[in-house]
């Protein structure tokens, strides 16, 4: 199972994003603000492709297993981030609720709006993604998540936050999709009462 996160959109403290899972949409990814240069929980991951293995032990797999009992087998848990360590995917609203981890929703608001960011439906979500995964995982079959983002020319790289026009992120999506996999996937996938494709 491949996992792909593409950012879409770049703010002063937060960064949106759209996760795929085998080139379909999945939902939205909140995490850190970019910087060349880390700063300790306020910058997210490099770009790169990384394993997912369970984590079972700290806080937040304690946290998890008494919220969702026995449906909880570990946190989704990054490989070798250079430069980081216990990357995982969980649940949160704000970039607040992260320190260089995932965090996946159902919503997502503009980074003109507010620049925290926001995601809503976190919890169900991460549910809908967490038992695709665990599922691969416990059989035994390999899970990767790349993260990359849209691959902007000079001309568009004002768009990037403050300027972001909903249609020029369809089109870039689209764009990063075909270079990702060779050829342009189309996606079908309901995102409030637009159908992207």
């Amino acid at each position: 199972m491949k996992l792909q996160v593409i950012r879409t959109q770049f703010g002063q403290d937060a960064t949106n994003g759209m996760l795929f899972i085998d080139g379909l949409f999945e939902c939205y990814t909140l995490e850190d603000q970019y910087q060349e240069v880390k700063v300790m929980h306020e910058t997210c991951i490099p770009e790169g492709i990384y394993d997912i293995k369970f984590r079972t032990v700290g806080g937040f797999h304690t946290r998890y297993k008494e919220r969702y009992g026995s449906s909880h087998y570990g946190m989704l848990w990054l490989q070798d981030v250079p430069g980081f360590e216990y990357i995982l995917v969980h649940t949160g609203n704000t970039d607040e609720h992260t320190s260089g981890c995932l965090i996946v929703g159902n919503t997502q608001a503009d980074l003109d709006v507010g620049k925290d960011g926001f995601i809503g439906g976190s919890r169900d979500a991460y549910t809908k993604l967490y038992n695709k995964v665990a599922k691969q995982l416990l059989i035994g079959n390999p899970v990767t998540i790349e993260y990359s983002k849209i691959n902007l020319t000079d001309s568009v790289q004002d768009i990037v936050s403050n300027n972001v026009q909903l249609d020029d992120i369809k089109e870039l999506v689209k764009e990063k999709m075909s270079d990702i996999n060779g050829n342009l996937i189309k996606i079908n996938a309901k995102i409030g009462n637009r159908i992207i494709s």
